[in-house]
């Protein structure tokens, strides 16, 4: 078959694997679409992946096509989208209930071969069977879409609360999503990039500016939660400065390793901000495709290109130069 194979830092190519064959629990997905995620260019700059080569492309849908000889759960031609979590259930973060933060992790299209790919493997009990009427390449929005839930489970989720979200690519869209649908008072959204705003504007958010200096002026206490969806240490440090009193700051994009921002400690005692980080998926994989199901996302806002398998590469270059929003390789 045929797959995008990141072979060294730097270094990605479409080449002939072998077909993949699936154990007594696992199933063989042919994959409908393969979604592209900052990770994937963590793991291209040689950062996330213990080993290379690898086969990228942990969001994923497909339609099952082989089954191992212990699966009764799902079987051939059944359509799935797959979390791609392998947490190892026996290290002490997993023993409670803790699997994201996993002392032996590994995720398919991270640690072992993934969707961009004709075909991938994946466990059968991570797979989330689709109900009729879904497009099956749609779905692959569903991962992204359980690490925002996760992201969610993290914050206090009171009503009225005012959201203040910097990003609008796929992520920070999809946490002004479930913002408004989770009682929030206004959700205000930062962008240097004027056509994700409007993107962001078309969804219905409250407010939109390149600075939130532009916005503070109505949100003189500052803002309820404030939710980092870039990793741009620029953005979070100013997002930091952002929290009102008793507030929530949300570190949810994936910054790079060296990246560093200064905290004032006497303010987060003194106004009792609380600082935390959402990491990957945790749970949330199904409760995200029940929100899929049910319409919580327009994939036809939410997906702006979709490239061949065989134009991996490009399609990485334009991720990576911020044009459009979720893109996806069709194999």
């Amino acid at each position: 078959m045929k797959a995008a194979v990141i072979s060294a830092p730097g270094e990605v190519s479409v080449e002939s694997v072998p077909d993949p064959t699936p154990g007594p629990r696992d199933v063989v997905v042919k994959v409908a679409a393969c979604g592209l995620c900052g990770t994937d260019l963590h793991i291209l700059e040689g950062e996330f992946a213990p080993t290379l080569p690898v086969v990228p492309g942990h969001e994923f849908a497909g339609e099952v096509v082989a089954v191992g000889s212990g699966v009764t759960e799902v079987r051939a031609g059944d359509q799935v989208a797959v979390d791609p979590s392998l947490h190892c259930g026996e290290c002490h973060y997993c023993r409670r209930a803790r699997g994201n933060l996993c002392e032996n992790w590994a995720a398919i299209g991270v640690t072992t071969s993934g969707g961009a790919a004709e075909y991938a493997l994946a466990p059968v009990k991570n797979c989330y069977r689709l109900p009729e009427g879904i497009s099956t390449a749609d779905a692959a929005l569903i991962e992204p879409l359980s690490c925002a839930v996760r992201g969610f489970d993290v914050l206090p989720r009171i009503l009225a609360d005012h959201y203040l979200i910097y990003g609008a690519g796929t992520m920070g869209l999809m946490m002004m999503e479930l913002a408004k649908r989770s009682g929030a008072g206004s959700v205000s959204v930062v962008d240097l990039n004027p056509a994700r705003l409007e993107t962001a504007r078309e969804l219905g958010c409250s407010a939109t500016a390149t600075s939130a200096d532009d916005l503070a002026g109505a949100y003189p206490r500052g803002w309820d939660v404030v939710i980092d969806c870039t990793g741009v240490a620029a953005a979070i440090r100013d997002g930091l400065t952002r929290v009102g009193r008793g507030g929530t700051f949300l570190q949810f994009g994936v910054a790079n390793y060296d990246a560093r921002v200064e905290i004032a400690p006497y303010t987060i005692y003194n106004q009792e901000i609380t600082i935390t980080g959402s990491m990957a998926v945790l749970h949330s994989f199904e409760r995200a495709g029940d929100l899929f199901v049910n319409g919580v996302l327009r994939p036809e806002v939410m997906i702006s290109d979709r490239f061949p398998l065989a134009d991996y590469a490009t399609a990485l270059a334009q991720f990576k130069a911020g044009v459009g929003r979720k893109i996806q390789v069709i194999p």
